[in-house]
């Protein structure tokens, strides 16, 4: 799909902050949503190195840019220069959303939203659901918010460093008093034989999968028919391989990745974020 955009003086400018970025898929889908509007816009990546974020974000209020994406490794340190925070942003502790209202930052978290929305294409209930995540990242923080908000059981946290699974489930006592009881700490040893068998789905936020050459967070073969197998990785990884040769139902990133998109999309607009235009968009 070829999007081609008329650059005048009242042409918007949106965009990505990241190190690396020039990979993002971003642009592609926001600008083919911009499109179906006749919005006069365009959409960029910017590369932004971690020592100059204060100076880019200072630039969205000096160049008028209408909004940004925030991408790694910036979506925590974003939030010291910006004007106001959403809920989603003080409890899940990162930003990947910017709006700018005449200079007036504000900063919001769609990574729940579009995880949760691609994760009802396969569960459309998730409430009493038993989930395990593999991973303590900042993706794991948002994954972790929206399934409690969408009233999961139970959620077996596992993670190299154990300590962040305790720090992540201290952190979501703000959000619910029974944050000891549904985040359970588990090393990824303890997997096969103590939880495998409790859970309904599985997520992997971390990178292992990315390369070839990753070693498997836990033995994948005993993953069962029953599980529901998320990877947030944009491709089919030896986890979602397994899965998908054992018969569960499962999903890599390209559904959070557009819902996500879609979300912020309808935060900068006011308007109905056009799915299909951006899913073909993003396909292609």
């Amino acid at each position: 799909m070829k999007l081609t955009v008329d650059i005048s003086g009242q042409t918007q400018v949106y965009g990505i902050f990241g190190y690396p970025v020039k990979h993002s898929k971003s642009p592609q889908f926001q600008t083919s949503a911009f499109s179906f509007y006749d919005i006069p816009a365009v959409y960029l990546p910017f590369e932004v190195k971690p020592e100059d974020l204060k100076t880019a974000v200072e630039a969205i209020k000096a160049l008028g840019i209408k909004g940004i994406n925030v991408t790694v490794p910036h979506k925590e340190h974003i939030l010291e220069y910006l004007n106001e925070l959403s809920e989603e942003v003080l409890y899940i502790g990162a930003c990947n959303t910017v709006k700018n209202i005449d200079g007036y930052l504000i900063g919001y978290n769609t990574d729940a939203y579009g995880f949760i929305k691609g994760l009802k294409e396969l569960e459309p209930n998730l409430e009493g659901k038993n989930v395990l995540i593999l991973g303590a990242g900042g993706a794991s923080r948002a994954v972790v918010y929206g399934l409690i908000k969408e009233g999961v059981n139970k959620i077996y946290q596992a993670n190299r460093t154990i300590e962040k699974v305790f720090k992540i489930r201290e952190d979501f006592f703000k959000l619910t008093k029974f944050a000891e009881e549904i985040i359970i700490p588990i090393p990824y040893e303890k997997i096969e034989c103590c939880v495998l068998d409790s859970v309904d789905i599985i997520v992997n936020t971390t990178s292992v999968g990315l390369r070839d050459d990753d070693q498997p967070l836990f033995n994948y073969e005993a993953i069962s028919s029953r599980h529901t197998v998320v990877d947030i990785i944009y491709k089919k990884t030896p986890l979602l391989e397994v899965a998908d040769k054992k018969g569960c139902k499962w999903q890599d990133g390209l559904p959070m990745l557009l819902y996500q998109g879609a979300k912020a999309f309808e935060i900068w607009t006011g308007k109905d974020a056009p799915i299909e235009v951006m899913r073909k968009a993003l396909l292609s």
